[in-house]
């Protein structure tokens, strides 16, 4: 049962969407853009931070500065003594920041790889309390400009699908950065499924739904319906990994489907019994993952 602030938000939305939708849909969108705070909620997210500290030691601070904010990055260089390592861009998810990700971090540094792993706005170490994708994407090319592109391109949840709208220049006055290959891990494929459940979920009225979408068109030039991550796997045909768990709640396996059906240069890796957020600590992902990321090296090698 929804709580007794949830529900008179609703009814306040409802009403406002019905006399104002202009009014409710700006509001709408500026609540959907409110991230999580950034502290850990408890003790288990508190020992993963903990956990993660000697990892994030290891990396550089990069600041990165782009149009409207800045982000701050980490860069873990590779072993020495391996063969020229690949540079992976690796992006977390919403709600959540790169020291979530240590243990991808290190199982990719161990693989042969140069890792920049990037949080963004409004998140772990990059200041803000808003994040849209428009935003992400420009965070995204603010560090591929710094660093001058990037072989593989690696993200979670949110952060995979800001990859691929990076990737297909969705947001119209950013560039295009595309990666010789991309892995995105429980990552949705398009964001019309967001905003229409967000908007169902405040019970807007047609018009406040409309004028929601429509904030969408002015920070990005694109409507809703061409923020389509899978649309851009079918165009760009790069070769790409999409791990998803079939038992995650967050972002439903249905888009991973979305992502296979774009065409054959993407490959469906299931890892079911990770769900959403144990999938990028899982030992069996970070080993496939490095299989994709090293394949033409060791065929090449053989």
């Amino acid at each position: 049962m929804a709580s007794f602030a949830i529900e008179v938000t609703r009814l306040v939305f409802k009403t406002l969407s019905v006399f104002s939708p202009q009014t409710a849909g700006r509001l709408a969108f500026r609540l959907f853009s409110v991230t999580p705070g950034r502290k850990p909620k408890n003790n288990k997210e508190r020992a993963a931070v903990a956990t993660a500290a000697p990892v994030m030691a290891r990396g550089k601070p990069v600041s990165l500065s782009f149009s409207g904010g800045w982000a701050m990055a980490r860069h873990f260089e590779a072993k020495p003594g391996r063969a020229p390592a690949k540079r992976i861009l690796l992006v977390h998810g919403w709600g959540s920041r790169i020291d979530y990700l240590a243990t991808m971090i290190d199982g990719l540094v161990a693989g042969g790889a140069d890792v920049v792993a990037l949080d963004l706005p409004g998140h772990g170490a990059s200041p803000g309390r808003t994040l849209t994708m428009p935003t992400a994407v420009r965070a995204i090319d603010a560090v591929w400009r710094h660093f001058g592109g990037f072989d593989v391109a690696v993200g979670h949840s949110f952060g995979g699908a800001s990859l691929a709208c990076a990737a297909g220049g969705l947001v119209c006055d950013v560039p295009s950065h595309v990666a010789k290959r991309m892995v995105l891990i429980g990552a949705p494929s398009d964001m019309t499924w967001l905003f229409k459940g967000f908007g169902r979920y405040l019970r807007l009225s047609e018009k406040g739904q409309d004028a929601l979408e429509g904030m969408v068109v002015r920070l990005s030039g694109r409507r809703i319906e061409e923020l389509d991550a899978a649309r851009v796997l079918s165009i760009l045909t790069v070769p790409t990994l999409v791990v998803h768990a079939e038992d995650d709640k967050e972002v439903s396996a249905d888009h991973a489907r979305r992502y296979a059906a774009a065409g054959p240069n993407v490959e469906l890796h299931w890892a079911n019994g990770f769900g959403h957020r144990r999938i990028v600590s899982a030992a069996p992902v970070i080993e496939h993952i490095n299989a994709f990321v090293h394949a033409q090296d060791r065929q090449a090698a053989a």
